[in-house]
């Protein structure tokens, strides 16, 4: 009878230590960014839609990161204010951190996040997008 008592401790014992390892896996994969590729497999460029729409279908968190994918020198992707999002207009700061590789990965903030191409005609022709994160 002892023995089975033992074997039952042992094995609740165990069986703890499994759920406890289990929780924090659950914990840290909750908590790891992931990265969103904008459009999808179309990519950042004109012909790909909206963006907004796009980004209405999945949900952001603060730490995520926006993949942008098109070819080097077609486009690019410039982090911009409300405004500069607004207007298609980045200020002169935001230019010059714009990105041009053509796979490029921006960090979301926590809040809204604008983002736009800063290719002449570009902005206007519907490559923008604002990404809210939680």
């Amino acid at each position: 009878m002892h023995a089975m008592k033992t074997s039952t401790v042992s094995n609740l014992a165990i069986s703890f230590f499994f759920l406890i390892v289990g929780l924090s896996t659950i914990s840290v994969s909750a908590n790891a960014s992931r990265n969103h590729i904008v459009g999808g497999d179309r990519g950042w460029g004109l012909a790909a839609g909206s963006y907004n729409i796009w980004a209405l279908h999945r949900s952001f968190v603060a730490g995520d990161k926006l993949q942008f994918k098109y070819p080097p020198g077609a486009h690019n992707v410039v982090r911009v204010g409300a405004v500069g999002y607004e207007n298609c207009k980045a200020t002169t700061k935001e230019s010059r951190k714009a990105m041009s590789t053509g796979n490029d990965k921006l960090t979301l903030k926590k809040g809204m996040n604008y983002f736009i191409c800063g290719f002449q005609g570009h902005c206007t022709g519907g490559m923008k997008i604002k990404v809210h994160a939680k």
